[in-house]
């Protein structure tokens, strides 16, 4: 009876187990349907490798004239909305190692510091983002850009201005690694972020802004 007993209990424990740990599964590895839609956008017969990609959050996948913007370039954008560093560094093959770029255009850390990440540690993330891809291919190219100032998320402007400081600091430390400050320029007479260069939620970028980001960017290509 006790013999039963406990292979029912086993069962039980297997059954739970097998049945949530696909979902726990899922809850650790986040935006998993937008790397799919990545991966099928960008399947392998499907783009040269030496090319140049574009990866972060929102504020790269949003830029949906970004090929028009920087044109004749081989530009492949693996942007995922709402990310964070760790989630860039979690999903590093899928959006850059697999296409051998020859330069990779990052833009991370502002939803990190609106979660309440310290600079510390996505500096931290930085460097083992700069790890993996040079370790990849030691002449890929980087280029980190800077956090933009978003009026919505404005109260948190020293932070932001710690790590865009931080950063640069960084990037003069490590070869290979290029700091692209847009901060500065979308900043009005006054120190305070340009409205006219958002979207109505004021945090995304309109073309005005955009054309900023290419203006700065178009150099290093």
């Amino acid at each position: 009876m006790k013999i039963k007993n406990n292979v029912k209990c086993l069962s039980l424990v297997l059954f739970l187990f097998l049945g949530f740990y696909p979902n726990c599964q899922a809850q650790n590895r986040p935006f998993e349907n937008e790397i799919k839609h990545i991966i099928e956008k960008y399947p392998e017969n499907a783009f040269e490798k030496g090319g140049i990609v574009f990866t972060g959050s929102s504020s790269i996948r949003l830029w949906e004239n970004l090929v028009e913007d920087i044109p004749n370039n081989k530009i492949i954008n693996t942007g995922f909305g709402g990310s964070q560093t760790h989630e860039l560094l979690l999903y590093i093959e899928e959006t850059i190692l697999r296409y051998s770029p020859s330069k990779v255009f990052i833009y991370v850390g502002e939803n990190d510091i609106q979660e309440g990440k310290a600079v510390k540690q996505i500096l931290q993330e930085y460097k083992e983002l700069y790890k993996k891809i040079i370790s990849h291919n030691p002449k890929t190219e980087l280029f980190f850009i800077s956090a933009k100032p978003s009026p919505s998320r404005w109260e948190k402007q020293k932070q932001f201005e710690q790590l865009n400081e931080k950063t640069l600091a960084l990037s003069q430390q490590l070869g290979n690694m290029t700091f692209i400050n847009v901060w500065d320029e979308m900043l009005d007479d006054n120190g305070s972020p340009k409205a006219s260069l958002f979207v109505q939620d004021k945090l995304h970028m309109n073309e005005k802004g955009y054309a900023i980001w290419a203006n700065k960017i178009t150099p290093h290509l």
